[in-house]
């Protein structure tokens, strides 16, 4: 019998196989920060959550029909000892609660620059942030690195220890740029420029994705993301400018048209304005941009 109950729980034992416990394992300093603030605060739910389950099966068990010995007291209705324990414990932990998320809030805002490249090592002016630009595309990522001038298709590589300033936008649908061994997820949207600060701090090879559905091609909508040694990106970078591949407004129109499970692809040449032609809706040529509006506008309209 007991075998049996055993081998009923293998296909559950399956399930869980599948899963990915790099939340809870991150590679970044910001996610292990917000693994941290997941773990204490299920810590402190689970102080008022498992007396609750205890309890519950405690008084089923001690005040079940068959019980006569259980003292039957139905004229009982008021304990202040008991009420002082029902509601204390719980106004603590809200309290507790709320001061971890406020303080949570300000020091994880993703356009917050990093304070620190690890617990145990501060930000030194020597470490000069990695600027990545990135645009969500139908269904695609392109990083660009406007200080190196390259850019990739559905691959991001940075060095460890090296402090990461994303500036992130789309192409037409809203998505989400998500890479859990790094950093919180944030949303990308065509005409507005969200920002993510982040770190790694160990080599490997991690998983990025859009964690907002934006359509048919979604499901392939991810990246290999390469946290390498200083020695690794600056081979990656070689790597990208030696590509003949060039990404002008017109190759970026091409590559902005809707595709699904596009490889990985590398840039050796990058118009140096377009991102913010990208951010401004204006890479078609002839056409007016969003900034150019918007001073128009200021100034009063064409009127």
């Amino acid at each position: 019998m007991r075998a049996l109950k055993l081998l009923a729980l293998l296909p559950f034992a399956a399930l869980l196989g599948g899963c990915d416990f790099v939340v809870l394992a991150p590679a970044g300093d910001i996610a292990a920060q917000q693994r941290d603030l997941v773990v204490i605060s299920t810590i402190l739910m689970l102080i008022i959550v498992l007396p609750v389950m205890a309890l519950t099966i405690f008084f089923a068990w001690r005040y079940r029909q068959s019980n006569t010995a259980a003292p039957y007291e139905p004229e009982w209705d008021h304990s202040t000892q008991l009420e002082l324990v029902i509601w204390s414990a719980p106004l603590l932990i809200i309290i507790c609660l709320g001061a971890l998320t406020w303080m949570g809030t300000h020091l994880l805002d993703p356009y917050r620059s990093l304070g620190r490249i690890a617990a145990d090592k501060p930000i030194e002016s020597k470490d000069a942030p990695l600027n990545v630009e990135v645009v969500a595309l139908d269904w695609k990522w392109l990083f660009i690195y406007p200080d190196y001038g390259v850019a990739a298709v559905n691959e991001l590589a940075a060095p460890v220890d090296r402090p990461i300033r994303f500036r992130i936008t789309a192409s037409s649908v809203m998505n989400s740029f998500y890479i859990p061994a790094l950093a919180g997820q944030i949303y990308a949207m065509p005409g507005m420029e969200t920002k993510l600060h982040a770190v790694a701090n160990k080599e490997g090879s991690f998983r990025g994705f859009s964690a907002n559905y934006s359509g048919a091609g979604f499901s392939g909508m991810h990246f290999e993301f390469k946290s390498l040694s200083a020695g690794g990106f600056d081979k990656w970078v070689a790597n990208a400018k030696a590509s003949t591949n060039m990404l002008g407004r017109s190759d970026y129109l091409q590559l902005e048209r809707p595709s699904q499970d596009d490889p990985v692809r590398l840039y050796g040449t990058v118009d140096r304005d377009l991102y913010k032609a990208i951010l401004n809706m204006c890479v078609e040529p002839g056409k007016m941009c969003m900034s150019e509006m918007m001073a128009i506008d200021a100034k009063g309209g064409l009127g």
